[in-house]
């Protein structure tokens, strides 16, 4: 694991450490020193850690003026023995919808797999983003598997073309652009 880095070929677009208005502001990567882990294994020093000792994301993109931002994320999501969507919500999705945020493209192709709880942080993210919306592309099958029989797809989209999506092709608003579109058909 500690040779997968998280996308970087959009940081002539965006840095989440230069962002002043980003919960990582100012924050210091090594690129030697490998201190964070998914249990047993080393993950590459230049994914964020969100106070998870499971689940790990990095901002690729965010623009405030237009609402959205991407993040791709790696580890396992574990809400049962460590609630990490308590930390995903508090430390990163409060910060960022209190900036504007109500559209959020989470890129999971990196995510082994999730263990429910309950749903209400969802529901509370859900609900924090009003006329907003919850994209989770690339998950694994069995990952939004789980995810709906915790019912927590009512509170976002996910699957279909949505997991089909060859993201990295994209510049990043043209990636909102694109996705955008394919949630708008599901709600209309």
């Amino acid at each position: 694991m500690h040779t997968i880095e998280p996308h970087y070929k959009w940081r002539n677009y965006y840095i989440a450490s230069e962002d002043e208005r980003s919960p990582f502001f100012d924050r210091i990567y090594s690129e030697f020193e490998f201190v964070d882990t998914v249990y047993d294994h080393y993950i590459h020093p230049q994914w964020d850690n969100i106070e998870s000792p499971t689940l790990y994301i990095k901002i690729l993109y965010t623009d405030y003026h237009e609402g959205f931002t991407i993040i791709e994320m790696i580890g396992e999501w574990n809400d049962l023995l460590h609630n990490d969507i308590m930390f995903l919500k508090r430390n990163i999705i409060d910060v960022l919808v209190e900036e504007g945020v109500n559209r959020f493209i989470m890129i999971g192709e990196n995510v082994l797999n999730f263990h429910t709880s309950d749903d209400s942080y969802y529901e509370e993210w859900f609900e924090d983003i009003e006329d907003g919306w919850i994209a989770f592309i690339n998950f694994h099958e069995h990952v939004l598997r789980d995810f709906a029989d915790a019912n927590i797809d009512y509170y976002i989209m996910s699957g279909g073309e949505l997991n089909e999506l060859n993201w990295r092709t994209y510049l990043p608003t043209q990636l909102i652009e694109k996705v955008d579109s394919m949630v708008m058909k599901r709600i209309g």
